[in-house]
């Protein structure tokens, strides 16, 4: 008789899931199911076959295969999802099936005919984390996984992921012509990830970059030091500035890998977790980058530590939030955001995709607003995003900017539909010698080919070396 022991055994785990399932199916749910059984008859399932995988579990709107190989589970998935791909050129592309696939290595429990163990767990975290129609793999795949001529591998770098103690290094599966095209999405930036404690026990994590004067890059709700990197603004940033400088990121309270299981907020526990990253580098001065209700963490924290501060950059902020500013019509505005991310927070609907994404970047194509939702889901669930909304909407610094002395540059984009453009310069009013620089454009979030981001980075760049 074989004991629990002897029942295990090591294997390459794929973990394939049908992007936006729900969606379909309200769609349409017959022409939908028949779809997608057509697909897992005719293609899903020969592929695996020739692969020599075999499917342990269906669920529906996804699966579980096993391999003896990295190298056949991972050209399994590659030539999946080349099929998928065609067969949605083909096809509408709101009606496509189109499938995240992730890969891990490790051992497994056999049950039968059933796999359990940290290796098929790994996966399905390994298949959250792609994108649609992309493949990720763990980093001990790509240590078995042998060179091949048709795909790249991207590293995303180490990743934390549920039920999962120690981070785990992630990397995306791209043909060579993806990786060629796109450039901008794998920054080959070398962080280093560290965690410290804000006064009042949060544990923060933060990252650095580069060598030289400090800049700190303050977070605000939308952070992951892991994957923020897609959005241009912050990417670019830190390639301009990290060549002669220490650039300092974190993720704030309650997103990203920070402590996510939070109830204060507010502004100023917000200054905490700057604060605590400051201190635990070690740093007598610094130099702060604010945008939207990063600027007023940014301020406030120049208000009340004048001593430690070198050079101030605002963009895209406000003194006040909505909530604040004595009008009942943005009262009511802010309760509607709150409830529409509460119940749209980091979801593939399209509404919501368009409705979001018209606030913070209204010129943004497909592509770009399907990485802001991801980066949504990713950065922090639901309930978190709508916790800190309602403590942006009820920020007020403006008392305190008077007390700002460091030089400062307040950047504003004149058409910004999330934060007013009489908001930015009410902010620059209110600080002593600030100097304000309207942009053309816009999106609250600027975008790689914004006609205003070099523009603001070339300036941010002068003004810190002066």
């Amino acid at each position: 008789m074989s004991t629990f022991e002897d029942q295990r055994r090591l294997a390459a785990i794929l973990a394939a899931d049908v992007v936006e399932y729900s969606r379909l199916m309200a769609i349409d749910e017959l022409a939908t199911h028949s779809r997608l059984k057509n697909i897992f008859a005719e293609m899903f399932k020969p592929t695996v076959r020739r692969h020599a995988g075999r499917i342990f579990k269906m669920m529906g709107d996804g699966a579980l295969v096993e391999f003896a190989s990295v190298n056949q589970a991972v050209d399994c998935a590659v030539e999946l999802q080349t099929m998928l791909e065609k067969e949605r050129q083909r096809n509408s592309q709101d009606e496509a099936i189109r499938m995240r696939i992730g890969i891990s290595l490790g051992e497994v429990i056999v049950a039968g005919s059933d796999l359990f163990g940290n290796g098929v767990n790994i996966a399905s975290r390994m298949e959250s984390l792609a994108e649609p129609g992309t493949v990720c793999i763990s980093g001990n795949v790509r240590e078995h996984l042998g060179r091949s001529d048709t795909f790249e591998l991207i590293d995303l770098g180490p990743c934390r992921v549920k039920n999962i103690p120690k981070p785990v290094e992630v990397f995306q599966v791209a043909p060579r012509k993806e990786v060629a095209d796109q450039p901008a999405k794998t920054p080959s930036f070398e962080q280093n990830i560290q965690f410290c404690e804000a006064a009042d026990g949060v544990r923060i994590a933060y990252a650095t970059i580069g060598q030289g004067p400090p800049v700190v890059s303050v977070s605000n709700w939308l952070t992951h030091l892991e994957l923020d990197f897609q959005i241009s603004m912050r990417r670019e940033l830190v390639r301009l500035l990290s060549p002669g400088n220490q650039v300092i990121r974190y993720d704030a309270r309650g997103s990203g890998l920070s402590d996510r299981e939070i109830e204060n907020f507010s502004l100023d526990a917000s200054v905490l977790d700057l604060t605590a990253v400051i201190d635990a580098l070690g740093l007598e001065q610094v130099s702060l980058i604010g945008q939207s209700q990063g600027a007023a963490v940014a301020a406030a924290f120049a208000a009340r530590n004048p001593d430690r501060m070198n050079k101030l950059v605002l963009c895209g902020g406000y003194a006040r939030g909505r909530r604040m500013r004595g009008s009942e019509g943005q009262v009511a505005e802010s309760d509607a955001f709150i409830t529409m991310i509460r119940e749209g927070w980091g979801k593939e609907i399209d509404s919501y995709v368009r409705m979001f994404g018209a606030f913070f970047m209204p010129d943004a194509n497909a592509e770009q607003l399907a990485g802001f939702t991801n980066l949504q889901r990713r950065a922090t669930p639901p309930e978190n995003a709508a916790k800190i909304q309602l403590a942006i909407d009820s920020i007020d610094i403006s008392r305190e900017l008077a007390d700002v002395k460091a030089p400062t540059l307040v950047f504003h984009v004149r058409e910004d539909a999330r934060a007013p453009f009489e908001e930015g310069r009410r902010m620059a009013s209110g600080i002593p010698n600030a100097r304000f620089i309207p942009l053309e454009g816009r999106n609250h979030v600027m975008l790689g080919d914004d006609p205003s981001l070099e523009f603001f980075l070339n300036r941010v760049s002068k003004f810190l070396e002066e």
